[in-house]
């Protein structure tokens, strides 16, 4: 007896290896691969306006980035004695102005030269209601949408969905100008996982229904843009509370691990794969914490990962293992 569904997924071509650099936008799921791929030293470019949620906001963050924006002062409202930018997660808002301003520019800047180079851009897409801005938000455009609300009064805001047809209008928008900005660029859409309950179950498998049927029919439109299935995987195949956190919201630990371990067989050879696990000795090695650091034993333990990962560094000169070696040199 079958007592799960297990999904075919469609190998990515080219594969990805450490050569290649990824720039990675969207939701928190993405950054939770995010975080997978840098512990694994691949290059890469993380969310450049923060975690998003919406197409309309990760379209605008991919373009400004393209365009190499600079945000002025104009671009940015007060509010909670911060200064913050309606296309920017808070993480990018400041105490002054200028300190907001130079952490928005100076991180546009430098994805705008990473992007140019970029082999791939992985773009999660999370829910399809916008908040777009009223007449009693500061400093705003009636009608735009707000990529964060920076806990400012509902008032501000005013909630809609997304019709299909308008989010691949924005989509296909910023794929027309990613596409001549860096025209040998690969792109790999997912949809997040992580359900959005404060707009209601309904709701939230409303949202995901429209993203979903958005980004196929531009897959079926485009063959160049890639699918990888992170929501089916955790929908369809694991189909599980137990595969949540406490919050019934976000995918917890194994979820992540099982998808991430399904990520790993459809976009990497088998040559990267067995880097990725050299990489990973590496790594808990470089974690380990001695119980008396100045043992033979421990003096051993350091000098035989030295060499490992001298020898990895020699052979693999684009990966970056500086902390390492001057971790494990210490012998």
């Amino acid at each position: 007896m079958k007592f799960r569904t297990e999904l075919d997924i469609k190998k990515l071509e080219p594969s990805i290896t450490h050569k290649n650099k990824l720039m990675l936008v969207g939701s928190c799921f993405t950054e939770n691969i995010g975080e997978k791929l840098r512990k694994h030293k691949f290059e890469i470019f993380e969310n450049p306006n923060g975690i998003l949620f919406n197409p309309v906001s990760v379209s605008e963050a991919i373009i400004n980035v393209i365009e190499n924006k600079v945000y002025t002062e104009k671009d940015l409202f007060e509010w909670n004695e911060g200064f913050h930018s309606w296309q920017h997660h808070s993480r990018f808002s400041g105490t002054s102005i200028d300190d907001a301003l130079q952490k928005i520019n100076s991180t546009t800047e430098a994805a705008h030269q990473f992007l140019k180079k970029a082999d791939y851009i992985l773009i999660t897409l999370g829910s399809a209601w916008v908040y777009t801005l009223t007449e009693k938000a500061i400093n705003a455009t009636k009608g735009t949408v707000a990529a964060n609300n920076h806990k400012a009064p509902n008032d501000w805001f005013e909630k809609r969905l997304l019709r299909v047809d308008q989010a691949i209008l924005v989509l296909a928008t910023m794929l027309d100008k990613l596409g001549a900005f860096n025209p040998n660029i690969k792109i790999i859409f997912t949809i997040s996982p992580v359900r959005h309950l404060r707009e209601g179950h309904i709701n939230n498998n409303r949202s995901k229904a429209v993203l979903i049927q958005a980004v196929h029919d531009l897959l079926e439109k485009l063959p160049k843009l890639n699918y990888f299935p992170a929501y089916e995987l955790v929908i369809d195949d694991l189909r599980d509370y137990r595969f949540y956190a406490e919050d019934l919201v976000h995918p917890n630990y194994y979820a992540t691990q099982y998808v991430w371990e399904k990520f790993v067989d459809a976009c990497m050879n088998e040559d990267t794969k067995k880097l990725m696990e050299e990489i990973a000795e590496i790594q808990t090695a470089f974690q380990h914490k001695p119980f008396n650091p100045s043992s033979n034993q421990h003096l051993n333990f350091l000098k035989n990962y030295f060499t490992k990962t001298k020898q990895l560094q020699d052979q693999y000169s684009f990966i970056d293992f500086n902390a390492e070696l001057k971790y494990f040199g210490q012998h």
